[in-house]
């Protein structure tokens, strides 16, 4: 975690538990911003996603490993006596307690919100669940891919056209869980605010649904208009195709109501290839005259400039699919980057379809925030995640390894008050190791 005095959180102790993704993402960028977090882990097993989609079974996956690092490890059974005593210690010296387990299993475990703000009325109490309290789905159990679901993403996405491929699409963006992590790390930051005034923590509730949803307004924006008039003119069904009550999937739309489309390009070669199919580039003609008639410069078609067809906006959105197709042919016979690179002159907002590989390599974006290289030591060694997604001018943080399973045990422990000897009996009873290894 970040130790320079500017880190923003230093002198914070949450105690994160969470697992999965939603959570650990917002604990991690707690961690990341000054903050001492505790993570808790279940004996013998730890967050799931320790053991999920490894590349090695001895060692622990990248899932983990990127949503994880800075934070230290503690082992607890908190139903234990023991456990419970412990997690009561700890949250008695917390800022902030984090959870995201299923609807109920707090409370099971007798540390509800009530319970922590009677045990500490200073910790802020943060959770994520997967619907809003008054959803009537609020007692699903709730997986990213569900919030996306329910919250108008999925029926949203996808190709617009009747066919084999005009199904729901999930986006490949976390909008369910790391955007959710995200949410909850704005409502616990300005609790923590709060807090400076009223002296007192608050409950800060965050549900996957209206996180996912939150990034879904311009699509309740787009219904309004479609209940008004009854059909939305930047959709590539506008003006010959149909639209029914909702709103439809729109393909590559920009969504704005400016004239954006993604177009297939020549393979540049390198990791560009035919085989990943990612030889796209993504063009927006802009509404106003002056800019539209820069891009018929760039593109070599001004001939729209004088053809009633194309020279106006409106007519513009009633000819996209002939514009579709034409900018199409001119994209076929060049890479993606030479597009990019010629359209940019002349100021026309266009940018390569970008792959994990080509993201991932790109040397220019390691700049101590948009992408990091973790050295976690051992036979992992160094591994690549997302940083700090923003910067502050007097501070940056540092990035350190993820915790093995129960690291902290001794440190967190003595540090509470726990001699050796009765550390040993919670690892024999089961608090802190599983029961079978000491049969």
């Amino acid at each position: 975690m970040a130790q320079n005095q500017t880190a923003p959180l230093s002198g914070i102790k949450v105690v994160d538990f969470t697992e999965v993704q939603s959570g650990p993402s917002c604990t991690q960028m707690l961690a990341w911003l000054g903050a001492d977090v505790i993570k808790i882990e279940r004996p013998g097993v730890g967050d799931a996603t320790r053991n999920e989609l490894q590349w090695n079974p001895d060692l622990p996956s990248y899932y983990f490993l990127q949503l994880n690092s800075d934070k230290k490890s503690l082992s607890l059974d908190a139903a234990t006596p023991d456990g419970k005593e412990v997690l009561t210690k700890l949250i008695k010296e917390a800022d902030m307690f984090v959870e995201n387990l299923h609807p109920g299993a707090m409370d099971k475990l007798g540390f509800s919100w009530e319970e922590v703000h009677k045990i500490n009325p200073k910790c802020i109490y943060g959770t994520i669940k997967g619907f809003p309290l008054s959803s009537k789905y609020r007692d699903l159990k709730a997986y990213e891919p569900i919030a996306q679901a329910t919250a108008i993403a999925a029926s949203t996405t996808g190709w617009w056209q009747e066919g084999a491929y005009d199904v729901p699409t999930q986006s490949g963006a976390a909008l369910g869980d790391s955007n959710t992590g995200m949410h909850l790390l704005i409502g616990l930051l300005a609790a923590l605010a709060q807090r400076e005034r009223t002296g007192e923590g608050s409950y800060v509730y965050q549900s996957m649904h209206n996180a996912c949803l939150n990034l879904c307004r311009i699509k309740t924006r787009d219904q309004l208009t479609l209940d008004k008039i009854g059909y939305l003119t930047q959709f590539p069904q506008y003006p010959d195709g149909k639209f029914g009550d909702c709103v439809p999937r729109d393909g590559n739309i920009e969504g704005g109501g400016v004239l954006g489309w993604c177009y297939k390009c020549k393979p540049a070669g390198g990791y560009d290839s035919e085989v990943d199919g990612n030889n796209y580039v993504y063009i927006i003609l802009q509404r106003g005259a002056k800019d539209f008639e820069l891009a018929c410069k760039g593109l070599g078609f001004e001939d729209w400039l004088t053809n009633p067809d194309f020279n106006t906006a409106d007519a513009r959105d009633r000819h996209k699919q002939e514009i579709y197709k034409r900018i199409g042919e001119w994209t076929a016979d060049k890479t993606k980057f030479e597009v990019t690179e010629h359209l940019a002159k002349f100021g026309v907002p266009v940018g390569p379809v970008i792959s994990t590989k080509e993201l991932m390599t790109d040397e220019t974006l390691y700049d101590g925030n948009t992408l990091v290289r973790i050295n976690q030591g051992g036979e992992i060694g160094e591994f690549v995640t997302v940083g700090c997604p923003f910067t502050i001018s007097d501070w940056q943080p540092t990035y350190g390894p993820c915790p093995s399973l129960g690291g902290n045990n001794e440190e967190i422990l003595t540090a509470l008050g726990y001699t050796k000897e009765q550390q040993e009996a919670m690892a024999k009873n089961g608090t802190t190791q599983p029961v079978d290894d000491h049969k």
